[in-house]
């Protein structure tokens, strides 16, 4: 193996659980926003959702919001997390494919 694959193997690695965690912590946001916004708390605001989206949580968005069915009538979350979460995701299967040879070994 050479010293790119590793390379690339490992930040994909990295890369994954970067987004596995903000998503994580997206997700949980979300319900508590969903359990702040029934009791009439003070709300966590939708740029700071956006911003943990775009930090790698796109996806714990997608899945909070609906399985807390919270914001989902709101055309910039049920469209921009998606949107959001396919470039994420895009950009992991680009490094996994798009390395040196498209991901085959290259045989000195």
């Amino acid at each position: 193996m050479s010293l790119w694959n590793a390379f690339t193997e490992n930040l994909v690695f990295c890369f994954v659980i970067w987004l596995l965690i903000w998503s994580l912590i997206l997700f949980f946001l979300m319900g508590r926003d969903k359990r702040l916004s029934k009791r009439r708390g003070r709300r966590i605001p939708e740029a700071t959702l956006f911003f943990l989206a775009c930090l790698g949580g796109a996806l714990g968005g997608c899945i909070g919001m609906q399985l807390f069915r919270h914001k989902t009538q709101h055309p910039k979350f049920s469209v921009g997390f998606p949107m959001i979460m396919l470039v994420q995701w895009a950009l992991v299967v680009l490094l996994v494919f798009a390395g040196p040879a498209g991901g085959r070994s290259i045989s000195p």
